[in-house]
C-alpha cells in the first residue's frame, strides 16, 4: 500500500514510535474522531471504514447506547479494574452471554474463561489447556492460518513473515493443508487422515486441532461444512481436542454469531475476542466444554483478564443486536448480498479474479499483492479505508461494520471499483498480466 506520508505530518510518530507500526503506513493521515462507519481526519476529511478495527468494531464506532452505558458506569464510579473478582458488571455480561448466545444455540455446556485482553491470549490458553488435558504436545494447525503473535499462537500461524519475527524456532505444531490448499481435486481431509494413521509419518499424536472457519488474515479461505465436520471426526478419532478460532470470523461476521454455526460440530474449545466488547475495548475469552474445565485456581491467569468496561459495552451489544438473532441475521444477509454484488463488479475488471470468503467477510483475489495494494491505496485517496489479505496480500478484503447503512456500503463498494478501474487503466503492467 502507500508509504508512510511523513508519518501523517506529525514528526513525533517517526521520531518516537517503533518501526513495527503497520496500518498507519497504508493509511497516512491522523484521525481525530469516528462515528458509525465514518472516520474523520484532523483536516476534516471523512473516510468510509471497511476495516472496522480488523473486525473489532462489528457494530461500528461509538455506538450511542454502548457509549451512554459506559459513560454512566464511569460517572457513577463503577469498577474500572477488578482482576477476576466478582463484580456486578461481570455478572450482567455473563448472564446476557448465557441467555442470548449460549442457551439459544444449545451450548449450555460451555464454561467461560476470562483470558488476557486480546485474541492471542485466548489462543494461548486453549493450547495450554489442550496439552494439560491430553498430556500431548503436538497441535495441528493449518496452512494460511493466523492465530496471534505471542510465541505459542505464533507457532500455529503459517505466515512466514510473521513467524520470522520470533527470533527462535517455533515447535510443537504440525501444519497441515487447509481445505483447497493443495489445489482443486485434492482431498486434504484424506491426506491428513493418511498422515495421522501412518505410524511412520513422523506426525506425533495431536493434543488438538485448531482452525478458523474463514481464514481472516490468510486470504478469506472459507472451510466447507463437510471439511469442518471431517476435522471434528479426525480429532475425535485420534483423541484430540477440537479448537475453533472464532476471533475474526465470529460474532456475526460470517452471518451467524459463530462462524461454525450450522456445521454440525461441537468444538471443545472456542476462542472469542475482537468484537466481544462491541466497542473496540480489549476483551477476550475462551469457551470450554464443561468436562474440560480442569484448571486449578490461578493456574492460568493475567492482570487484565476480564475488562470491566468491556463487560458494560459487551452486554449492551448483546442485548441490542443479538436478543433478536433472526433480525440480526436477516440484516447481515441483506448486506452480504450487496457486498457480493459489488465485489463481483470488482472481480469482473480483472481476468482470473474471484470472490472469496463467506457472509459479510468477503474479498476478491486479484492475483497480485502489488495490484491489491495499489487498489487499496487508491481507494484510500478516494475516501475509503480498506486492506489486503492473503499469503501475498493478493486479496482486497472487506470487513465493514455489520450495521453499516446500505447506502454507505454501496458508496464504499463504488469507490473500490472505481479505484481498481483507475489503477488498471494507468498501469500497463497490470493490463499485460
Amino acid at each position: 500500500m502507500t508509504t508512510d506520508k511523513q508519518s501523517a505530518n506529525n514528526p513525533v510518530f517517526e521520531r518516537r514510535e517503533s518501526e513495527a507500526r503497520s496500518y498507519c503506513r497504508g493509511f497516512p493521515t491522523t484521525f481525530a474522531k469516528a462515528q458509525g462507519s465514518i472516520m474523520t481526519a484532523t483536516d476534516g476529511t471523512e473516510y468510509i471504514d471497511f476495516l472496522a478495527g480488523c473486525s473489532s468494531l462489528n457494530y461500528g464506532h461509538n455506538d450511542a447506547d454502548m457509549k451512554a452505558a459506559l459513560v454512566e458506569h464511569i460517572t457513577n464510579d463503577g469498577i474500572a479494574h477488578g482482576l477476576d473478582m466478582y463484580t456486578e458488571e461481570k455478572a450482567k455480561w455473563l448472564e446476557a452471554y448465557e441467555n442470548i448466545v449460549l442457551k439459544p444455540r444449545g451450548m449450555d455446556d460451555y464454561k467461560v474463561m476470562m483470558t488476557g485482553p486480546t485474541g492471542t491470549n485466548a489462543v494461548e490458553a486453549a493450547m495450554k489447556l489442550a496439552r494439560k488435558i491430553t498430556g500431548r504436545r503436538n497441535i495441528i494447525s493449518f496452512t494460511n492460518g493466523f492465530h496471534g503473535m505471542t510465541m505459542g499462537s505464533l507457532s500455529l500461524t503459517g505466515n512466514a513473515g510473521k513467524r520470522g519475527g520470533a527470533g527462535t524456532p517455533l515447535g510443537g505444531v504440525t501444519h497441515m493443508p487447509y481445505e483447497g490448499a493443495m489445489g482443486e481435486g485434492v482431498d486434504t481431509l484424506a491426506f491428513i487422515e493418511t498422515m495421522l494413521d501412518n505410524g511412520s509419518s513422523g506426525v506425533d499424536a495431536p493434543a488438538a486441532f485448531i482452525f478458523e472457519p474463514v481464514q481472516g488474515e490468510g486470504g478469506l479461505n472459507a472451510a466447507s461444512k463437510e471439511w469442518m465436520e471431517g476435522i471434528a471426526k479426525l480429532a475425535k478419532k485420534h483423541g484430540a481436542l477440537l479448537i475453533v478460532d472464532d476471533i475474526q470470523a465470529g460474532i456475526g461476521r460470517t452471518g451467524k454469531y459463530f462462524g461454525f454455526e450450522g456445521m454440525d460440530i461441537e468444538p471443545d474449545l472456542i476462542t472469542q475476542a475482537k468484537s466481544l466488547s462491541g466497542f473496540g475495548l480489549p476483551f477476550a475469552c475462551l469457551l470450554i466444554k464443561r468436562e474440560y474445565d480442569v484448571w486449578k485456581p490461578a493456574e492460568h491467569n493475567g492482570t487484565f483478564r476480564g475488562n470491566t468496561h468491556a463487560f458494560v459495552t459487551g452486554r449492551v451489544a448483546l442485548e441490542k443486536f443479538w436478543a433478536d438473532k433472526d433480525a440480526m441475521e436477516a440484516s447481515t444477509a441483506e448486506k452480504a448480498e450487496i457486498l457480493e454484488k459489488g465485489l463481483g463488479k470488482l472481480a469482473d475488471l480483472m481476468p482470473g479474479a474471484y470472490l472469496k470468503g463467506r457472509g459479510f467477510m468477503r474479498g476478491v483475489d486479484v492475483g497480485s499483492g502489488e495490484l491489491a495494494g495499489d487498489i487499496c491505496a487508491r481507494a484510500f485517496e478516494k475516501g475509503l479505508i480498506i486492506e489486503t489479505s492473503g499469503a501475498d496480500d493478493e486479496v482486497v478484503k472487506v470487513l465493514a461494520a455489520l450495521n453499516i447503512p446500505n447506502d454507505v456500503l454501496q458508496k464504499g463498494l463504488d469507490i473500490v471499483v472505481d479505484a481498481a478501474r483507475e489503477v488498471l487503466n494507468e498501469n500497463h503492467k497490470y493490463a499485460a498480466e
